[in-house]
């Protein structure tokens, strides 16, 4: 499957993650400054020929009736610009408490809230792959 990438869109910043096969353990990976959907979906694009990916997911933030909002659609749309920039297949994956996941398991690590801010968004982003790897494996 090679490498999958996983994406937490957000109004300021898009965390990264990736999961390398045949193990397709999630890491961090990095953060990067949201600008626009065609600038962003650009220096995604070359994330992903550098990490050699095969397969995005995007973290979906649907409201809690599950419907999808203004956040969703803006992530929705980068992964749509980004599947038609680079061909490659896009996922969705829903992601409603993904950050305060990622908060946790970065406070049992040992790091506070301020020592979170940096990390935080691709720290969620390997919950969103997490997730979809292991709906994968049950599906």
């Amino acid at each position: 499957m090679g490498t999958i990438l996983a994406l937490d869109v957000g109004t300021k910043t898009i965390g990264i993650a990736r999961a390398r096969a045949p193990l397709n353990i999630p890491q961090t990976l990095n953060t990067l400054a949201r600008r626009s959907v065609r600038k962003d979906a650009h220096a995604l694009a070359i994330v992903c020929g550098k990490e050699g990916a095969t397969t995005v997911v995007v973290g979906l933030p649907y409201e809690l009736n599950g419907n999808e909002g203004r956040s969703a659609r803006l992530a929705r749309q980068v992964g749509e610009a980004l599947g038609e920039l680079t061909g490659l297949p896009i996922h969705y994956q829903d992601e409603r408490f993904s950050t305060v996941e990622a908060s946790r398991r970065l406070y049992a690590q040992g790091l506070s809230s301020r020592e979170q801010r940096s990390r935080i968004d691709a720290a969620a982003a390997a919950v969103i792959l997490e997730d979809w790897l292991e709906s994968k494996t049950k599906g």
